[in-house]
């Protein structure tokens, strides 16, 4: 642990200190460049955009900008460090952005818990992006800031800490339904932990098919039901009319358990209450709601996920948010909505039923992979991800209504982000 504690301090601090930087775009060795980048050349885009607003988009970077954005107030595994600490995360996310799908990021820590100071901080900046990701924000106040801001900028926009793990935990569910032979219309689901990413989840699992009187959903208190009282408006929405209390009770006879709370409040014993062929995705960083012995040790016929990269089936949300923006930007989408992140879990499953490249098999030393309970959904570097996802987002924006730049050749556009980041590469 000592040592990892200094190789990491190291890494951050070695010079350049960072992990992002800007780089130039456009020629700047002569007089001649410099003049047509700011002055007096820079005048002309500049009165194109006055007169034709979208033209920015043809003359400057914003259509692949996304701005990166917390208040540290939810970091994952280190909880509420503030703005300035949660600095290291949100460059980590954008380096993630540039190397895995070609996106430019800058990262913006806001030093305020207040939300309507959140949300104007963001709509005044808003007109540099192409896109925004909010990172790291507590519940419930995540909940209205993201709601205020969907409803207030034109822009692609998503809290990953939601929709991320929702869209990553929805293509692992219709891949386990699918070898545990299970309808999705008749499942019985529990979730554990109702903070952000637990009720974007449990959202986007009643999208895919999920009955709401078979999803039920627990907090610190036990089962969240209408017989309790003073319940958030997001908790009332998954409250229960049947007699349950404790989680243990809700997992007999369950198919599925979701855990994004903590470690240790899953049991082996609960375990063996499940359905046959049980579907645990215990997510809790570092450690998972059930230590992956134990569950494997709980029964044969288990289908396991953790957030863990030690582990088979990681659920990580770099395998979505990427290329869920790429696809975004490259139709100018006025929204990330929920056809594009069913339409992103649909295709982040499919890919994991393809056959595995080889060099995949090298980067992760291993003979082989193959659809099945160990491998549930693709490993993160996996680089097919970019056009399976990027393009069944960007179809789900056109389709839904929402591109402002519609695609029409989707076979060009898979083929050029290839070419993008084979150049990107070099």
């Amino acid at each position: 642990m000592e040592n990892l504690k200094e190789e990491a301090l190291q890494y951050h601090r070695s010079e350049p200190k960072g992990k992002l930087g800007v780089v130039p775009t456009k020629p700047y060795a002569t007089q001649h460049d410099l003049s047509m980048a700011y002055t007096p050349g820079v005048a002309v885009p500049c009165m194109e955009i006055y007169d034709t607003p979208e033209k920015v988009y043809d003359y400057t970077g914003k259509g692949n900008l996304v701005a990166v954005i917390s208040n540290g107030t939810a970091v994952l595994g280190l909880g509420n460090i503030g703005a300035e600490a949660s600095k290291p995360v949100m460059e980590g996310k954008g380096l993630l952005f540039k190397v895995l799908a070609g996106v430019n990021t800058y990262d913006i820590e806001i030093g305020t818990e207040d939300v309507e100071a959140f949300v104007q901080t963001v709509k005044m900046i808003a007109p540099t992006f192409g896109g925004i990701n909010l990172e790291d924000i507590k519940a419930p106040q995540c909940f209205e800031i993201e709601r205020r801001l969907k409803e207030e900028v034109n822009l692609p926009l998503m809290h990953d800490d939601q929709h991320g793990t929702a869209i990553i935990t929805s293509a692992a569910l219709l891949n386990a339904l699918e070898i545990a032979g299970k309808r999705i219309d008749r499942i019985q689901v529990v979730v554990n932990g109702a903070g952000a990413a637990a009720t974007a989840c449990a959202k986007l699992y009643l999208s895919l098919g999920v009955r709401p009187e078979n999803l039920v959903m627990c907090d610190s208190k036990g089962v969240i039901t209408r017989r309790r009282t003073n319940l958030s408006p997001e908790k009332a929405q998954f409250a229960t009319v049947r007699d349950l209390t404790t989680l243990a009770d809700a997992l007999r006879g369950a198919d599925v358990f979701l855990g994004v709370s903590k470690a240790g409040v899953l049991t082996g014993e609960m375990v063996k209450t499940m359905a046959p062929d049980p579907i645990v995705f215990a997510l809790a960083n570092p450690d998972p709601e059930i230590p992956y012995d134990e569950a494997k040790a709980s029964r044969p016929d288990l289908i396991f996920a953790t957030g863990r990269s030690d582990y088979p089936n990681q659920v990580n949300n770099v395998i979505g948010f990427p290329y869920i923006f790429r696809g975004a930007l490259d139709v100018r989408a006025t929204a990330i909505n929920e056809p594009m992140k069913i339409a992103a879990a649909h295709a982040i499953a499919a890919l994991a039923k393809e056959p595995v490249p080889a060099e995949m098999l090298q980067a992760y030393g291993v003979e082989a992979l193959s659809f099945g309970r160990d491998y549930l959904i693709p490993k993160p570097l996996d680089k097919r991800l970019l056009t399976a996802v990027s393009v069944a987002v960007a179809r789900a924006a056109v389709e839904s209504g929402v591109a402002q730049h519609p695609i029409t050749d989707w076979g060009a556009y898979a083929a050029a982000l290839v070419q993008r980041m084979a150049a990107l590469a070099k």
